[in-house]
């Protein structure tokens, strides 16, 4: 099958950032960015050769993954990339430090290490959905090199011959923002402090589980899995501010859970297309049981988890970027005020994000080559943990990152599972 590449002198396509993706460059810091990683473990080391010429032959196919962030006098752009960079082979740990002037240049980059292929993406660029569409289309494209295979564009991965559609390249958030909007008013939530790794290095716990199990486990408390592993988070931060914090000075414990809103609405961006619930647990009310835990945030996620609040919620943070005094600031004054904004409310309101990607599925044709899928959020600047779900071949690995030496807070998580009679087998990058 002939395989798209980009044709000499082609038009470089160009788009702004949706509304979701509008906060990433503007709360940037020296040695911070968000990124999140996405890989795949082969049961074979990688050819670097063949994955360069993967990657060259899928690109064109994502013109607004494929992009780097550029800069106006009033906002910042994506510009789809002439060529496709270099893959590297991996040196150090995840989620090293992505200079913002890399993503100047392009705004994901490709790494291997052994049998593995990892896509880091910084955030304005995409959500987990778009990116493990790139990441399997990116995988069919070097199996077919490698071993000659003829994958279906089935499951996620993409037909890299097929012209893209503008569908896939358009910000939703406005086409679907509701009538009215939703309050924006939130508590603090309580937050977890450590001392800092002094190089930047991030700690990566990674826990297989059988994910039957899980799902049993989910369903003898009449809840969800993302739901249960939430409860174990809330829990876990509830035991370490109990030890930690006097209690007339507790606040609410809360975790933010990224929503895939294209299980509500009928989308196919491959843009963010992702807005966050916070259920939690307020201690000044009084003391929970696990299953007090449980029973309190699956009612949250039953009323918060519908089209019209979703809808709503999106409207008011459309509705922010429709003011014309200020879509006229000039960037510099929009990035301090988003800037202020962020760091009084993006990362004060949850203890902690934990984001569940769900089943991955490939073409049958592909799964003899595959031992696992991995999926790991950076930390945030002020907010020492984050924490991932992702399950492939009947394993459900929860991956948690830290920013700090102490990993008091995996310990708690982990034991927990393991007290709910979830066996659970760790792997770190500990040193």
């Amino acid at each position: 099958m002939k395989r798209q590449k980009a044709a000499p002198g082609q038009q470089l396509r160009w788009m702004k950032l949706d509304n979701a993706a509008k906060i990433y460059p503007a709360a940037r810091r020296r040695n911070w960015n968000n990124v999140f990683r996405l890989s795949v473990t082969l049961n074979e080391d990688v050819d670097p050769e063949i994955l360069q010429t993967a990657l060259e032959h899928i690109i064109v196919r994502f013109p607004s993954i494929a992009v780097r962030l550029r800069r106006s006098a009033f906002w910042y752009y994506l510009e789809e990339i002439p060529r496709a960079p270099k893959v590297m082979e991996e040196f150090s740990y995840p989620l090293t430090h992505f200079p913002f002037d890399d993503i100047l240049t392009c705004a994901f980059r490709v790494l291997y290490y052994r049998g593995r292929i990892a896509v880091e993406f910084f955030h304005a660029i995409a959500d987990g959905n778009g990116g493990i569409i790139f990441l399997k289309t990116l995988a069919a494209e070097y199996l077919h090199l490698k071993h000659g295979t003829e994958i279906p564009c089935t499951d996620g991965v993409f037909d890299i011959t097929e012209a893209v559609r503008e569908e896939e390249v358009q910000d939703d958030f406005p086409r679907y923002a509701g009538t009215s909007a939703a309050s924006r008013k939130e508590a603090t939530a309580y937050q977890l402090k450590g001392t800092l790794e002094a190089d930047g290095y991030k700690n990566i716990i990674v826990g297989e589980l059988d994910a039957k199990a899980v799902v049993d486990k989910a369903h003898e408390y009449g809840v969800t899995i993302t739901e249960l592993m939430a409860g174990v988070m809330i829990k876990s931060f509830l035991d370490l501010q109990e030890q930690r914090v006097p209690k007339k000075r507790r606040r609410p414990v809360k975790v933010l859970i990224p929503v895939n809103l294209r299980r509500m609405f009928p989308s196919e961006t491959l843009r963010n297309f992702v807005l966050y619930v916070t259920p939690g647990i307020d201690p000044a009310l009084g003391d929970y049981t696990f299953e007090e835990i449980l029973r309190e945030l699956h009612s949250i996620m039953a009323l918060e988890l519908s089209p019209k609040r979703m809808a709503a919620r999106i409207k008011a943070n459309v509705r922010m970027e429709q003011i014309l005094p200020l879509k006229l600031l000039p960037l510099f004054i929009k990035n301090i005020g988003m800037k202020i904004v962020y760091d009084l409310t993006g990362e004060k309101k949850s203890c902690i994000t934990m984001s569940n990607l769900g089943v991955i599925r490939v073409p049958a044709e592909m799964a003899p080559y595959i031992d696992r899928f991995g999926f790991t959020l950076g930390v945030q600047h002020t907010s020492p943990n984050n924490c991932t779900v992702i399950s492939y071949g009947g394993k459900l690995y929860v991956t948690m990152i830290r920013s700090i030496e102490e990993p008091v807070l995996e310990q708690r998580f982990y034991t927990a599972l393991k007290k709910l009679g979830l066996n659970v087998k760790l792997a770190s990058n500990g040193r």
